[in-house]
Parts: C-alpha cells; sequence; structure tokens
C-alpha cells in the first residue's frame, strides 16, 4: 500500500475498533512501527484520530479538556520523552515549580543524583512522584504542596490560596503545560489553572513550556499569556515552519535522539 492507502485504512479500521495498536498495523501492513507511528501523527494533525500509548483511538474534540487518567495516554512516548529533556534543565540546588499536566508529571521519574531540590507544583500526581524520587534517593530536597480546592478530574489543587501562596515565592524554573500554542500565545481549559500558570511564570527566572505536537495550533477559552514570556520551549516536533522567529528557544526531541541513534 502507498501512503494514502494505509491512511485509508487505518480509518476504516477505527470504524469498526475502538483502538487501534502500532505493533498490529505494522504487522498487517507489512511496514516498521516508525511508519505507522508517522501515519498516526498525520492522521491526528488532520482531526482523524487521536494518538494515545501504542496506538490510536477514534478523534477527540479538543474544545473540551480531558480527564487526567484519560490524557495520560495520549501522545505517552512524546511527553515521556519530552519530559526526559526537560529534566537535563534541572541542576543541584534549584527552585522549581511543576504545574498540573500529563507531561511535566513525568519529570520526576527522569532525575538522577540531584541534591537540594526544591520543587513546588499544585499537581497531586506530580508530588506524589517526586516524593518518590526522594525515597528511591535518586534526588533530595523537598516537596511543596501548594494549597487549595482539589480538582479530581485533574488531579490537582487551584483557587484563590493557590494564587496567593504562588506570589510568596520566586523558582529558578518554571515547567508548565497548556491546552493549545498559536504563534502569539498559550491557552488552556480552566480559568484557574491558566492563572496559575501565569503566575508561575511571572515568578520564575526562566520559564518552560513542555508540549507535544497535539498542542500546535490548537487554542483554548483561555489564554494563559503570549508566547514572548517564555524562555524555551521542548516539543517533540520542530517550530511551525510558518511561525515568525521569536525571542525563546525551540527544543525538539526529534533531534535529540537522532543525535542520540
Amino acid at each position: 500500500m502507498n501512503k494514502e492507502e494505509r491512511h485509508q485504512y487505518i480509518v476504516d479500521q477505527l470504524v469498526t475498533h475502538e483502538k487501534i495498536m502500532v505493533a498490529d498495523l505494522a504487522q498487517e501492513l507489512n511496514v516498521t512501527p516508525e511508519t505507522i507511528r508517522r501515519d498516526l501523527g498525520e492522521l491526528e494533525m488532520n482531526d482523524q484520530l487521536t494518538r494515545v500509548h501504542g496506538g490510536a483511538i477514534r478523534y477527540i474534540p479538543t474544545n473540551k479538556e480531558l480527564a487526567y487518567e484519560r490524557k495520560m495516554s495520549i501522545q505517552y512516548e512524546e511527553k515521556v520523552n519530552i519530559a526526559k529533556k526537560a529534566a537535563t534543565y534541572i541542576g543541584h540546588g534549584d527552585t522549581i515549580v511543576v504545574d498540573v499536566g500529563t507531561t511535566t508529571v513525568h519529570i520526576a521519574d527522569m532525575l538522577e543524583d540531584i541534591h537540594s531540590l526544591t520543587v513546588v507544583t499544585n499537581s497531586l500526581s506530580a508530588a506524589q512522584r517526586f516524593n518518590l524520587a526522594i525515597e528511591e534517593k535518586r534526588i533530595s530536597g523537598q516537596v511543596i504542596m501548594l494549597p487549595g480546592f482539589t480538582h479530581p478530574d485533574q488531579a490537582s489543587v487551584k483557587g484563590a490560596y493557590t494564587v496567593e501562596m504562588l506570589r510568596r515565592f520566586h523558582f529558578n524554573r518554571a515547567f508548565i503545560s497548556c491546552g493549545g500554542i498559536t504563534e502569539d500565545g498559550m491557552y488552556d481549559f480552566d480559568m484557574d489553572e491558566s492563572l496559575i500558570s501565569e503566575v508561575m511564570m511571572q515568578n520564575s527566572q526562566e520559564a518552560i513550556l513542555l508540549i507535544d505536537s497535539s498542542k500546535i495550533n490548537k487554542d483554548a477559552l483561555f489564554k494563559i499569556g503570549p508566547c514572548s514570556s517564555l524562555t524555551k520551549v521542548i516539543s517533540d516536533v520542530e517550530r511551525p515552519v510558518d511561525w515568525k522567529q521569536s525571542n525563546y528557544e525551540w527544543v525538539s526531541t526529534d533531534d535529540t535522539l537522532r543525535e542520540e541513534r
């Protein structure tokens, strides 16, 4: 099959199957898993499916935020690689802040031999993983959980108390996520969480955004801020070619993986 035929086959499979797997498609179509992953990426960009860990599911519109656990499976491998790259920017004695995100949550898993680290977060999942890193002696330091009202669907806390406490800190680096990014700004689905991410960036020497390709050229109801407030973007793809050059650095994990190979 040529690419167009493969794409049609994949779309047809989603009509009758709730989930399709990369390994199965590669075997059925007699191509490599890498080829199938590229196919799924292209189909996702055209809103024909939604990628998840190991495969894809039927398209989910991005005008509504998914529950946290469901989001964890989407673009899973890409998110892990992005978090791995983000972890390289954390050093001994740093004070960092981590927002609620299914990419930022993986940062703690990637840290090794980091001493005297202070982590501030409103993510219940991230706090748990950083605590585990301390227990396993991969890092030393402390985790500060921000106060606020719990948001069970997103495994987070938010509200006025959260913002008020954040304003008292000064961070070396903020690691943030978003629901979507365009050439002009970053967006999220939740008003409180968008404000929290904004304050995190304002109170940090460096603001680092972690995004996978599914977020690019997408917006949402609430604007976190302009892209000019960023220091760095880490993604699984290159900066869109039609975007103007800007004052922040764009780091692609695709480049990193090619260099490692």
